[in-house]
């Protein structure tokens, strides 16, 4: 069933000028014109025929740089510009508004943001929008606290983290949210709001790269019971991403999110039966020469019968923005199907994509993929029923 009132979907993405926002940006442009560029890598191409065709994409969104977005592509560099030259000009009209200025009160950025996300969704008449937060890594926060929006705007004036302000005009917009940070935007007055308005809330830190694979290997780790007595983890990459998290404050919440998921799924922490403490170590360095294409490192000693030892290596080249990008496309989807069907909330079903769990959600690979496609079944089946 397709609902013809839906002419698609319209990313609104936070930071869209930034490696994966501008990536972003130029696969929505480039699928509306070579869908096979960008359609065969998205796990829900396939999906949710009610939502209009997979590449029926509109993008718009906010930034602090005044760069355009091809200016932003070219100084990424995570693109070649014989990849995204032949879509500049569509590329470039994309529309952009300016970022609330960070000192502003916290209620004007919210109104500033409200007001932004009408004029988009005027421009765009008859296209389901979703809030991507594509923000840089910012500092953990007390938050939790307040349990209401009420109680959040009498006692915060200046928001502790740039995503806040963006997250509070979706949900009183009306517009689901992703979380592609690691930025705790997961907090009781949002949740206890989003319930209330209708609206699903997706995640924490996307898991692109060595994390997605981690898990890919803890849960082999653990069904063939080799237990693990060490592991390491090193990341290197050279791009907006990687300076920003040499600042020990912005990396703490995604170096929390990449050391507990292991844990998770392996049911024990490296290191703890063997040493009585961790043996999982994580580090990330900003090396410029590597830009966008980070390199992990992975070092995993782990023992069978009689205790004996042995060991692995892997080595991943991969580009961020590249694995990143894709997986906003989906998630958008994902997103705006779980508000078609009514669901209000987090939504735990989709912790496949993302690094820190919530609620009930699975944390095994093959517990994730399940639990994927439980909540596709459930989703089609609630539509079609309503329909």
């Amino acid at each position: 069933m397709t609902d013809s009132s839906n002419k698609g979907l319209l990313i609104l993405a936070a930071g869209i000028r930034g490696a994966i926002g501008s990536t972003l940006a130029a696969a929505v442009c480039a699928g509306k014109e070579n869908p096979d560029l960008i359609l065969p890598y998205l796990m829900t191409g396939q999906k949710f025929s009610w939502l209009g065709k997979p590449m029926d994409f509109e993008i718009a969104g906010w930034d602090v740089s005044e760069l355009s977005i091809t200016e932003a592509l070219a100084l990424q560099g995570v693109l070649e510009k014989g990849i995204w030259r032949p879509y500049a000009e569509a590329i470039d009209q994309l529309p952009v508004k300016a970022a609330p200025e960070p000192a502003a009160p916290l209620k004007a950025q919210v109104e500033q943001i409200k007001a932004d996300i009408t004029a988009f969704m005027d421009d765009h008449p008859g296209y389901a929008p979703v809030l991507v937060n594509l923000l840089p890594a910012g500092n953990c926060h007390d938050l939790d606290r307040f349990s209401s929006l009420s109680d959040l705007y009498a006692a915060v004036s200046a928001p502790p983290i740039a995503d806040i302000p963006y997250v509070l005009a979706a949900v009183e917009a009306g517009i689901p949210v992703v979380n592609f940070t690691p930025n705790v935007i997961e907090i009781p007055a949002v949740i206890n709001a989003a319930r209330e308005t209708g609206i699903p809330v997706a995640g924490r830190d996307g898991k692109t790269g060595q994390t997605y694979f981690k898990v890919v290997l803890a849960a082999a780790f653990r069904a063939r019971a080799l237990f693990v007595n060490g592991w390491y983890s090193l990341n290197i990459l050279g791009n907006a991403d990687g300076e920003n998290l040499m600042d020990p404050d912005h990396a703490a919440c995604k170096l929390e999110n990449k050391t507990d998921v292991l844990a998770d799924v392996l049911g024990y922490s490296p290191g703890e039966r063997r040493y009585g403490q961790s043996a999982h170590k994580v580090h990330i360095d900003y090396y410029p020469p590597r830009g966008d294409a980070k390199e992990a490192w992975d070092v995993i000693d782990f023992e069978s019968i009689f205790g004996l030892p042995m060991s692995l290596r892997l080595n991943l080249q991969g580009r961020d923005s590249i694995l990143a990008a894709p997986m906003v496309l989906d998630l958008s989807r994902w997103a705006a199907a779980a508000k078609t069907a009514g669901l209000a909330g987090l939504i735990p079903e989709l912790a496949f994509y993302f690094k820190k769990t919530f609620g009930d959600a699975p944390v095994s690979f093959e517990g994730q993929l399940a639990a994927l496609e439980k909540f596709e079944n459930g989703l089609n089946s609630r539509v079609i029923k309503e329909a």
